[in-house]
């Protein structure tokens, strides 16, 4: 049986983590909707870069989480309180083995503290059945974002779980 996943809020000392993890889940984890494009997966990596994350983890309107296995980062996830999930990342050899459950459990958690009644994400088509098994449902057509398809999702919140 393997170790348990701890889940904790990240740091600023975790910056730098949280942008390999972000960015080895994009270029292998997401190949399906960047098909290896450079003008694709630039951009979007760059919006992920440390001062970015440096500035998310500044800002109290905003949470993000690192997910550890055996004290090795192997997860990240960021939540804003307005309701919406900015990402939940997992390094690809983690993949189905609970970190990304357990990431969006966490964010899930923040919200309702907040008194948030439901979450709001755009997923890619790689995530789509994750979230899809969360409990997630398409809440609009489906959007291009960056030059790739995303598709709005949303998930009402219990008041207690």
């Amino acid at each position: 049986m393997e170790a348990p996943i701890y889940i904790c809020p990240a740091t600023a000392a975790d910056a730098s983590i949280i942008q390999r993890i972000v960015e080895r889940s994009i270029r292998i984890g997401c190949v399906l909707d960047h098909r290896n494009d450079a003008r694709l997966v630039i951009p979007w990596l760059a919006q992920q870069a440390c001062d970015h994350i440096h500035a998310w983890l500044a800002d109290p309107r905003r949470y993000l989480n690192i997910a550890l296995l055996h004290d090795k980062p192997i997860g990240a996830g960021m939540a804003a309180a307005n309701g919406d999930i900015t990402f939940c990342h997992v390094q690809p050899e983690w993949c189905r083995r609970g970190a990304g459950r357990a990431l969006m459990a966490d964010l899930e958690g923040w919200l309702r503290i907040r008194g948030t009644a439901g979450v709001h994400l755009n997923s890619t088509r790689s995530g789509a059945a994750f979230y899809q098994r969360l409990g997630y449902r398409e809440s609009a057509q489906p959007l291009t974002q960056r030059g790739m398809q995303t598709f709005p999702m949303h998930k009402p919140l219990a008041a207690s779980a």
